[in-house]
């Protein structure tokens, strides 16, 4: 119960750090386009970049760390999923190979 509690936490983290990530990199490719847009997103940018960074990145290796734990799982899994976290589009592919070595099966259904 406590691993898939643990997994749950990793996995939302996972989803809310590569969908800022991958807002960020988009907005790179915006401005590496047309430059003249930076002016209307930037404040996006900061906002994001902020929250990225600051606050939802330290959760997500948090969350990494206690999966980690509780799976009983190498260290160095703990260093890859904290570096898909730098990568758009890691974070997801990451996501999605740990749930299918922890849970071959699929993740067990919530109880109540």
């Amino acid at each position: 119960m406590e691993l898939e509690r643990a997994f749950r936490r990793y996995r939302l983290m996972s989803f809310i750090t590569g969908s800022t990530l991958l807002s960020l990199f988009a907005t790179l490719l915006l401005h590496q386009i047309s430059a003249s847009a930076w002016h209307h997103i930037s404040l996006l940018v900061r906002i994001d970049g902020i929250a990225h960074g600051v606050i939802l990145f330290p959760i997500y290796m948090i969350a990494s760390f206690i999966f980690v734990l509780k799976a009983r799982l190498s260290v160095l899994y703990l260093v890859i999923m904290v570096l898909a976290g730098f990568v758009p589009f890691v974070a997801f592919i990451m996501e999605a190979y740990m749930r299918r070595k922890v849970f071959p099966a699929g993740v067990p259904a919530r109880t109540a």
